[in-house]
């Protein structure tokens, strides 16, 4: 592969956002913060060959837009990023009576202070949960969202990353456990379209995943009751409690540094 600091010019790269970003569903003890994720896969590429190459992830899981708006946009700025990526609004878009068109627009009023100084910023669209039987009836929502934030990205120069059209993350075996997270293989496809989105040549391999076969309606039904024990159960409490995956968790690389060695 031609190194790849003859096909970017970034240099100083932050990505900010929640669980997505933090690289959630990717766990990875010799990644710092113990999470790897498509960002960490992106730094890597764009590090490798690429003289003073830093990065930051100020993502944490569990954080919705206003709190992205009030924790993150403000340092995101002050390490003078050339390349940002944010992923924000899911954790609203989701939740009972969330309004697509009100959480787009605040989501650009973070794009307007986040282009202040002429960063490349991508932002991401939401993927299609139509395979998904419980997130199948969220498909409207999330789509007015994604066509939000298109004219956002089209008002501001901003480069979309389209989820929604990521026909290979459309898949069971793309997911985490937990149904909410990417796992490892869905965080390696995600990081080859952002890259893809960057015009950046890399040797990432494209992976292809057989399909399971059908399970039974018995097995099927088994395996959602014990999915909404150990994970929908949970999350309804904390979001009842009005608590959150990320109270009391710190950004993984809340500095700009450079990444060693490439893992690619």
């Amino acid at each position: 592969m031609t190194s790849a600091h003859l096909n970017h010019p970034w240099t100083r790269y932050v990505a900010l956002g929640d669980s997505f970003t933090e690289g959630i569903g990717d766990p990875e003890p010799d990644s710092v913060g113990g999470n790897r994720g498509w960002a960490d896969r992106v730094a890597e590429v764009l590090s490798d060959g690429t003289p003073n190459f830093s990065y930051a992830n100020l993502a944490v899981r569990g954080k919705v837009l206003s709190q992205i708006s009030d924790e993150q946009v403000d340092p995101v700025l002050q390490l003078r990023p050339d390349l940002i990526t944010i992923s924000a609004g899911g954790n609203d878009v989701i939740r009972p009576g969330a309004d697509p068109d009100d959480i787009a627009a605040r989501f650009d009023d973070v794009i307007s202070r986040l282009s202040r100084d002429g960063a490349t910023i991508v932002l991401f669209t939401g993927p299609d949960l139509g395979f998904s039987p419980f997130f199948r009836g969220m498909r409207g929502k999330v789509a007015i969202y994604n066509e939000n934030l298109r004219a956002v990205a089209a008002r501001h120069g901003c480069l979309v990353a389209d989820l929604w059209s990521l026909t290979p993350i459309q898949d069971a075996g793309m997911w985490a456990p937990d149904r909410l997270h990417f796992n490892p293989l869905g965080h390696h496809t995600i990081a080859r379209s952002v890259l893809s989105t960057l015009n950046v040549e890399n040797s990432l391999e494209a992976t292809r995943i057989k399909p399971l076969p059908a399970p039974s309606w018995r097995s099927a039904r088994t395996s959602d009751v014990a999915w909404a024990r150990t994970y929908l159960v949970p999350w309804v409490i904390r979001r009842a409690r009005h608590q959150s995956s990320g109270d009391h968790i710190l950004p993984k690389r809340p500095e700009a540094s450079p990444l060693g060695r490439p893992r690619i």
